[in-house]
């Protein structure tokens, strides 16, 4: 993972962290400059008195840093936050409070903060925070769309925007793989090592696990837009998602199998084009039958990620699965090949499957059914629960290559 992220600036100052500073009191804008004033790492850009200020100046100056305090008069914290991390997307917000409950620091990291410092903090930890989410905020630029030279005018920033985010669906055509479980442990490991907003989107209408996975209660579901299919705007769609403690947003399947009839392969889709423009990343859990919803999934991924298991019936389909892409005619650098349940005691090894499907395996995550047993039953993704795990590792792997090849792809 260390080659993903930029390193820190050296001492010369040639290449800084830079930062603004947002609070509505002058003695802390002065106190946060003398901080971070003897940093050769650190440079202050500007320091805005508001929220609304703010908002113009980040999107102005385009920093690294955003240093936000939570509590201003006019715009709060919270809301000028959520306007930044839309029109500066490679900003990285550090909210500031006096105050440390619980519900500041989730709405904060709702609004897309990266780290919640209560005042009053130290030098220290001040700098090592900056440093931090600097370095995480690094990995984001490579799910950013590439500037085109000379492109300019409003024209330009509307299709940086519609073009940012990327969807990614989790297939396979054997049920019983691991599909979801690798969907939510990648979404949130995504989110917290590459410091992007990632949606996970359950799309296995009838029997969706996403849910159970997350130990979210399904109060609203993807069906609740069904009957506002021809009034979908952001706000409503936005609504419908469910925050985990993890800070990533999930889009549950209905509650029922009967009630996934009312969701139409056009609504998925409608509901996946504007997740474009709100999420950097989505994540879409499939079911393993190809159906319209899932067909039209896979049309709109900028990346298919196929997993099987080294068993027979799972190579089988997988091969099968191939031969459908072939048909559809997707390109082949659309998906990434990846090998779950990866056991040395078994005797079918990854070459051995590459050399029957014809198809490069890009990822491997080691068979540790304890780990994902606990984690299944408990509703606490491996990648929390586990953080120093093989399996934890292999799916951050996973999900930093993954970047890398959204990123090679969009340049391509």
């Amino acid at each position: 993972m260390s080659g993903s992220v930029t390193p820190l600036p050296d001492s010369s100052g040639e290449q800084k962290i830079r930062v603004l500073l947002v609070d509505d009191i002058p003695e802390t804008r002065e106190n946060l400059r003398k901080l971070l004033f003897f940093e050769a790492d650190i440079e202050v850009v500007g320091a805005a008195t508001n929220g609304e200020e703010g908002v113009q100046m980040a999107v102005e100056l385009k920093p690294d840093i955003v240093l936000m305090d939570i509590n201003m008069p006019g715009m709060d914290g919270i809301t000028a936050s959520e306007h930044i991390s839309q029109q500066s997307p490679v900003t990285q917000i550090i909210m500031m409070s006096v105050q440390g409950e619980a519900d500041y620091l989730r709405r904060s990291m709702l609004a897309g903060a990266r780290e919640f410092l209560i005042k009053p903090f130290s030098s220290d930890e001040l700098v090592s925070s900056i440093r931090r989410v600097y370095q995480l905020g690094a990995s984001r630029r490579l799910v950013m769309p590439t500037p085109t030279p000379g492109a300019g005018g409003a024209t330009a920033g509307k299709t940086a925007v519609e073009s940012t985010g990327k969807i990614v669906s989790i297939f396979s055509s054997k049920g019983g793989v691991g599909c979801s479980t690798i969907a939510v442990n990648l979404a949130i490991a995504l989110q917290q090592n590459a410091a992007i907003k990632v949606a996970v989107v359950d799309t296995s209408l009838q029997f969706g696990d996403i849910g159970v996975l997350l130990n979210l209660y399904a109060s609203r579901t993807i069906a609740d837009l069904a009957s506002n299919s021809d009034e979908l705007d952001d706000e409503l769609i936005s609504d419908v998602f469910i925050p985990h403690s993890s800070g990533v947003k999930a889009l549950l399947a209905p509650p029922r199998p009967e009630v996934a009839d009312t969701v139409t392969p056009t609504l998925v889709t409608d509901v996946l084009d504007r997740l474009r423009r709100m999420f950097d990343v989505i994540i879409v859990d499939t079911g393993s039958v190809l159906d319209d919803v899932v067909l039209n999934v896979l049309d709109l991924s900028d990346k298919i990620i196929v997993v099987t298991t080294p068993e027979i019936p799972s190579i089988k389909d997988a091969k099968l699965f191939f031969e459908v892409t072939e048909a559809l005619e997707y390109e082949r650098d659309r998906i990434m090949f990846v090998l779950n349940k990866t056991d040395k005691r078994i005797n079918i090894r990854a070459e051995d499957i590459e050399a029957n499907i014809k198809y490069p395996i890009q990822g491997q995550l080691p068979l540790d059914e304890r780990s994902v047993t606990t984690s299944v039953n408990q509703g606490v993704p491996y990648v929390l629960s586990d953080k120093n795990g093989v399996l934890t590792k292999a799916v951050t792997q996973l999900g930093m290559k993954l970047l890398r090849s959204l990123k090679d792809n969009e340049e391509g």
